[in-house]
């Protein structure tokens, strides 16, 4: 039987899963912990709701990510300059030096994913893929309602 192509999909989640375990693997990083790093570094200093907001998930959840990730050196707590009840999650020089990295491999897997496919099939298979993920974030808001 051929593969369905909800089975590639489902292959190629676990593949990137794989991926992303290998390249935190012997660092303190999980795949939550860098979540919380690249909204700092695509957003700039965020107070804790934000980034809760960014990521979909509670300010409990963050807090907790926070707690582990500051005394490791990736991020830092600084007060906020315009309401003294909140703070700001900034990201350290190991923080930016961390996501740097990151950055570049990113670059580079999505460089080596899209010279796998030929270069005149490309636009159609990004348009089939967006309209896939459209599908499903539909399909998992309906059943999350």
């Amino acid at each position: 039987m051929d593969p369905t192509l909800l089975d590639r999909l489902l292959l190629a989640g676990h593949l990137l899963r794989e991926d992303t375990a290998r390249a935190f693997a012997g660092t303190p990083l999980t795949e939550s912990r860098a979540a919380v790093l690249w909204v700092l570094q695509a957003q700039g200093p965020s107070t804790q709701q934000h980034v809760a907001r960014a990521l979909q998930v509670s300010a409990r959840n963050i807090s907790g990510l926070v707690d582990a990730l500051e005394p490791l050196g990736y991020l830092r707590r600084t007060p906020h300059p315009q309401d003294r009840r909140a703070v700001l999650l900034e990201l350290t020089p190991l923080g930016v030096e961390t996501m740097a990295t990151m950055a570049r491999e990113h670059a580079q897997l999505d460089s080596d994913l899209r010279a796998s496919v030929a270069p005149e099939d490309r636009e159609a298979f990004g348009r089939g893929l967006e309209a896939v993920v459209a599908t499903l974030g539909r399909l998992v808001a309906e059943a999350a309602r």
